[in-house]
């Protein structure tokens, strides 16, 4: 088994692409042991010293670390992906993945179109993007022109997100829907 690696723009975060799918539909993010429990990887990377978040997505891993060098932590990341895919292991404990808890969406009812377009703008043109870079953006709410969204995966406390919710997505959404005035990450 051959894993990639690619960087992406959080320095604290590493892509890793194991060449099979990992997680069919939608993404998990565990930012502590406790979050990771319900999943053997999940729980086996947090086992490394130096791990802080895990982020699974369609065909990618991505890692977290608080401190210390990648030349140190990624063999041994390496060597626990390899291990869990090798031996066949599931990726969750129960036959599904645990349900997002990024809360209940929210937004006016008159405002049912705009968000429909968001949500569309988000899953064809943002969404793709961002998981090139190791991440993921949801939907969260709308309210007083204002878009809610959640940064997960290397988006996640990436010192680049700013710029991009702002002149990306922002830029984006606006040019696309004039009632949008501003972008904010929950």
């Amino acid at each position: 088994m051959f894993i990639q690696t690619e960087a992406t723009p959080n320095p604290a975060t590493l892509k890793f692409l194991p060449g099979r799918i990992v997680m069919p539909e939608g993404t998990f993010e565990a930012r502590n042991e406790e979050s990771a429990g319900v999943s053997p990887l999940a729980g086996r990377l947090f086992a490394i010293p130096g791990v802080t978040g895990v982020f699974f997505g369609y065909d990618f891993i991505t890692v977290t670390k608080a401190d210390g060098e990648w030349q140190h932590l990624k063999p041994a990341i390496l060597g626990g992906i390899m291990e869990h895919f090798m031996t066949g292991a599931p990726l969750f404990t129960n036959a599904a993945p645990p349900a997002d808890e990024d809360g209940e969406e929210f937004f006016d009812e008159a405002d049912a179109s705009t968000v429909a377009t968001i949500k569309e703008l988000l899953e064809t043109r943002i969404r793709p993007a961002v998981a090139g870079d190791g991440g993921d953006i949801t939907f969260r709410g709308f309210k007083d022109g204002i878009v809610y969204l959640v940064m997960k995966g290397a988006c996640s406390g990436c010192p680049s997100s700013t710029a991009t919710l702002r002149h990306g997505i922002q830029n984006l959404l606006r040019h696309f829907l004039p009632d949008v005035r501003e972008v904010q990450a929950v």
